[in-house]
């Protein structure tokens, strides 16, 4: 954790690059804050940890080449004093209890306000977590049943974030940095899962249940 006559030095992992200059602009605004490192995936996330050496990693959980649950569960594990912050636009349940269970200090929907999220950054510099308002009720909740893609890997959900946006096998591989056989793997656990047909179907499940942000 960071001595109290410096600034705490945070470490942005997040895939989409508006997503990663918005909260370094936000967080630059703060004398106590500086943002020392990007990262484009949870891969690249660990290294720069090595080599920014962060107090608090800001982690998106849907990312290409390795997810934030994983990351976050390396990064600890070679890092123990970092403190990991997911901030993410999912809200749900197996999320929630995954990357928790994979260390990180707090759970952050990315509808955080600028006042929330200084303040998460500075708890977890202080190891004090952070869990959203929204999400807390999702550790404590017994449901009945199981919920409609909850049982979705980080990976798997980043497939059917595709579909949902119209990319063939092909073009989701080549985004994702995998081969078009694992994809093919991919989309058959997504349609087992959803209980769908076809990829329409769910695409169609996965807006209508909200398992993944609308195309913009």
């Amino acid at each position: 954790m960071p001595a109290s006559d410096r600034p705490i030095r945070v470490l942005i992992a997040d895939d989409h690059a508006i997503v990663r200059e918005g909260l370094a602009m936000l967080l630059s605004a703060f004398d106590d804050i500086d943002v020392v490192a990007f990262a484009e995936h949870g891969t690249q996330a660990l290294d720069r940890c090595g080599e920014a050496r962060p107090d608090v990693v800001l982690m998106d959980l849907s990312m290409p080449v390795l997810d934030g649950i994983e990351a976050t569960r390396r990064i600890l594990a070679e890092h123990p004093s970092v403190r990991v912050l997911a901030l993410t636009s999912f809200l749900e349940p197996q999320l929630v209890r995954d990357v928790l269970e994979a260390g990180a200090t707090g759970y952050l929907l990315k509808s955080v306000t600028s006042d929330e999220l200084v303040g998460a950054v500075r708890a977890a510099a202080g190891d004090r977590p952070t869990i959203d308002p929204e999400a807390l009720p999702l550790l404590f909740r017994k449901d009945a049943g199981p919920v409609l893609g909850d049982d979705l890997t980080a990976r798997e959900r980043d497939v059917l974030g595709l579909i949902v946006r119209g990319m063939t096998n092909k073009q989701i591989a080549t985004d994702l940095v995998l081969s078009v056989g694992t994809i093919r793997v991919y989309v058959s656990n997504v349609l087992v899962k959803l209980g769908a047909a076809n990829r329409t179907e769910a695409a169609t499940l996965a807006l209508r249940h909200q398992l993944v942000p609308e195309p913009g």
